[in-house]
């Protein structure tokens, strides 16, 4: 398997709408397990297609190792194409975000607490799944990302510069 690059902002492929896969593949499936693979290597719980440089509506997330409201086992790994909230809960969650491609930056963001969400799964399946806690807030973060936004975007701006402003600073100083 291949390790994939993560982009970090500015780039301009972070702000852009990514397409819908027509299905999952081979290729598809290569890229779910090379998206794991450089998500654990990161380390991170989620990882979108845009953050390493493909627009398809590919993501992957694996909480377990974080979530300490999860079950020892957890469910996982969970790999979504084309993933779609189909509903949101009405209660707030205000959960400390943080994210690859604006490493070593955290906020606290506010996001509907439960979501529904429909995707096809890494053998192409139809699949839903009903997601609270730590999965509700990555899995709402992830695809943000397909749609070309990032948590620093539900922050003010004037929060929004001062962490952008960090990671230019860091990238100047060759920490990234």
């Amino acid at each position: 398997m291949s390790k994939y690059d993560i982009i970090i902002v500015p780039d301009p492929v972070l702000k852009q709408q990514a397409q819908p896969v027509a299905k999952v593949d081979d290729a598809i499936r290569q890229q779910m397990d090379n998206m794991l693979e450089t998500m654990y290597e990161a380390p991170g719980i989620g990882l979108a297609a845009n953050q390493v440089s493909m627009l398809n509506r590919v993501l992957v997330i694996d909480t377990t190792r974080r979530d300490e409201e999860a079950e020892e086992e957890g469910p996982g790994p969970i790999c979504m194409a084309n993933p779609e909230v189909v509903w949101k809960s009405e209660n707030m969650s205000v959960m400390e975000e943080g994210c690859l491609s604006i490493p070593q930056q955290y906020a606290d963001v506010e996001r509907p607490a439960i979501v529904k969400v429909k995707y096809l799964d890494y053998d192409g399946k139809e699949a839903e799944i009903e997601a609270n806690g730590l999965l509700s807030h990555c899995v709402q973060h992830e695809i943000d990302h397909l749609n070309g936004v990032l948590f620093v975007d539900y922050l003010s701006s004037l929060k929004r510069n001062m962490i952008l402003r960090r990671v230019d600073k860091l990238k100047k100083q060759e920490v990234l």
